[in-house]
């Protein structure tokens, strides 16, 4: 069986730089390290996980905790937040809360408190201050994705300012009657998510001095169907239909693309559609959307918790959740990506 030592004289170098080249701990200069890993492959080393673990303490595992795996948009957080790991030898270890108020419980009272993992990253889900507690007396790097988390460093769009956009994108192009689909607080999200992006769209029409009508807004659960029925109620009365349509999401907004064309509209001609996210079925709707790149997000996440467990002293807050440091919340990116959903309304 081929050992480290081996490796190191391969690569004209110490056994300890064989060990943070292969690790990824440490600095190593960028040619010293392909050297290192052309001649761990010649030789077929294989790091021993366990014996590094033994060394480090540290067990090369990722906790990732997700409300649900069904929407397009954490399992593409998950994969972009698995990809960054990869490359840096780390495996990740999901918890998946879809199971109910039992299974969050079971895994912040007990799975995660087991130490297996060497940090934790939170996706979606606001967590309850006794939950953010728990995580921060673990001692590891802890990194939410989503919105801010008391006392833990966390990643979010801002999900207001997305939605003005996409608002002011349709009054730009001379929209007036601006209907709005998803926001009401019977589909309140964690972080509020579905008030924040309803405020966004308000903020637009307001600084354009057009009025608010309630009866251009609708609720809905950020699913196709309740996008399509949303739609439909919109567009029913033919005398006070709007121009255009912000969703809260893509999927509602093709829900609504479809309720047009249902109803015999033409979108863009007669119905101009926006939504939110990025979502990559739009692209084959034409769906003029604010994008905010969820595999992206995971990988810069996950990208910072690498960081953080290079950093000899990360996330070493106290034990006690009242005395945890304030929430940091870092915002990310979002574009407006015009495509073929919106045009100038009918003179």
């Amino acid at each position: 069986m081929v050992g480290i030592d081996e490796v190191a004289e391969r690569a004209r170098v110490s056994t300890a730089t064989v060990s943070r080249a292969l690790s990824g701990r440490g600095y190593v200069a960028e040619g010293t390290r392909a050297r290192v890993h052309e001649a761990a492959r010649e030789l077929g080393y294989v790091v021993s996980s366990s014996a590094s673990g033994l060394a480090s303490g540290r067990t090369r595992n990722v906790g990732v905790v997700v409300p649900f795996l069904s929407h397009w948009f954490f399992a593409a957080v998950v994969e972009g937040a698995q990809s960054a790991l990869q490359e840096q030898g780390y495996d990740l270890t999901l918890y998946n809360l879809s199971g109910g108020d039992d299974a969050r419980a079971r895994v912040f009272d007990d799975l995660l408190l087991r130490q297996r993992v060497d940090a934790v990253l939170a996706i979606g889900l606001e967590l309850t201050p006794e939950e953010a507690g728990r995580l921060v007396s673990l001692r590891k790097p802890v990194v939410g994705l989503g919105g801010p988390l008391p006392g833990v460093t966390a990643l979010a769009i801002d999900d207001r300012a997305s939605v003005r956009l996409a608002t002011e994108h349709l009054i730009a192009l001379g929209h007036t009657r601006i209907a709005y689909i998803g926001g009401s607080a019977d589909f309140d999200l964690d972080f509020h998510l579905p008030t924040m992006r309803q405020l966004g769209y308000r903020d637009a029409l307001i600084d354009a001095g057009i009025e608010i009508e309630p009866a251009l807004e609708r609720g809905a659960d950020f699913t196709l169907r309740g996008g399509n029925d949303a739609a439909k109620q919109i567009l029913g009365v033919p005398r006070d239909r709007p121009t255009a349509i912000v969703a809260a999401s893509d999927v509602m907004a093709i829900g609504a693309i479809l309720a047009a064309r249902e109803l015999g509209l033409t979108v863009p001609a007669d119905l101009s559609v926006v939504g939110l996210d990025g979502v990559p079925d739009g692209e084959f709707f034409g769906l003029t959307t604010v994008a905010q790149y969820p595999a992206e997000q995971g990988r810069t996440a996950a990208k910072l918790l690498i960081e953080r467990l290079n950093a000899p002293l990360a996330d070493t807050a106290t034990a006690d959740p009242v005395e945890a440091p304030p929430a940091v919340e870092m915002l990310l990116p979002t574009t407006l990506i015009v495509r073929d959903s919106t045009a100038r309304p009918r003179a």
